[in-house]
């Protein structure tokens, strides 16, 4: 794995280039998220016979805001860049909760350089029934208010630290923390520290998660889905608390194209809760040998 940072329309964006040859694969992370979400199953899928990146979105992991919005319109476009610029080629795109919404809109609004995709527990509008969970309505009503966002979230950063950050984190995304390995738990602490110097980055996480729920407040999703031509393969963890099992069976029905997997007793990121089970299905979905 070789961690770089290209330009891209005139502003640095950092990404992780796991190796491997032949179609490109790209790899999208989700809300408060990095390119190292990836690192339990990028290496692997990289001896699919594809070349995986993964990417990181405006204002988090290494890529600075330098200046742009972290919005969802603004990163789609960055990652539409980032496909015609450095992925090259259509590409297999794999996208986890506000980054699988944005593959989707990328997916609907530039088909010819998406040729899959995989929604991993995605951000999508879907079904009104929602599970009541306060720590996460508490999170999300916090990160609406107008006023001391930024700045509370530097208290509590400094509060945690980098440790308890990631601890949190973790708690909330996965149903068993402990089963991340120690060294990919290692790697978002570094992380966490790293970004403690960069500016902007409590204002990268508000604004776009301020997009998101806008758009998912606003219900109706269907005519982008609609675009989505290419086959999808959606992953969902069914103990997920941020995006609920219901939310993605609702908008898979009907979509006879769409295949569905949902993984018991995992959270919102089987990529690094439950790695194996999630490439068993990558690899049956790319290829059904691989799978074998």
């Amino acid at each position: 794995m070789e961690s770089k940072t290209i330009d891209v329309d005139g502003l640095g964006v950092h990404y992780l280039d796991f190796g491997g040859s032949g179609e490109p694969m790209v790899l999208v992370h989700g809300l408060g998220g990095s390119a190292i979400n990836w690192l339990a199953v990028g290496d692997r899928l990289a001896q699919t016979g594809h070349r995986v990146l993964a990417l990181d979105l405006a204002g988090f992991g290494r890529t600075p805001v330098a200046g742009r919005k972290s919005s969802v319109k603004n990163n789609v476009a960055l990652l539409d860049s980032f496909l015609e610029k450095v992925a090259g080629g259509p590409a297999v795109l794999v996208g986890n909760s506000m980054g699988g919404l944005i593959s989707v809109v990328e997916t609907a609004d530039h088909p010819q350089r998406v040729s899959r995709l995989v929604l991993v527990d995605p951000a999508l509008p879907g079904s009104r029934r929602r599970r009541f969970d306060l720590t996460v309505w508490m999170f999300f009503a916090f990160l609406l208010t107008p006023l001391g966002t930024e700045a509370y979230l530097r208290r509590r950063g400094r509060r945690l630290g980098a440790e308890g950050v990631v601890a949190r984190t973790l708690k909330v995304c996965c149903t068993n923390p402990a089963a991340v390995p120690a060294e990919i738990v290692r790697a978002h602490v570094e992380l966490v520290r790293e970004r403690e110097s960069m500016p902007g980055s409590e204002r990268a996480l508000i604004q776009a998660a301020r997009s998101l729920l806008a758009l998912l407040a606003r219900g109706r999703f269907d005519s982008q889905l609609d675009r989505v031509r290419c086959p999808v393969l959606l992953i969902q963890g069914r103990d997920d608390r941020l995006v609920p099992v219901e939310a993605s069976l609702a908008v898979a029905q009907g979509r006879a194209s769409w295949r569905v997997e949902v993984l018991d007793g995992v959270g919102h990121v089987p990529m690094l809760e439950a790695p194996d089970r999630f490439l068993k299905l990558v690899y049956g979905f790319l290829s059904p040998a691989e799978a074998a």
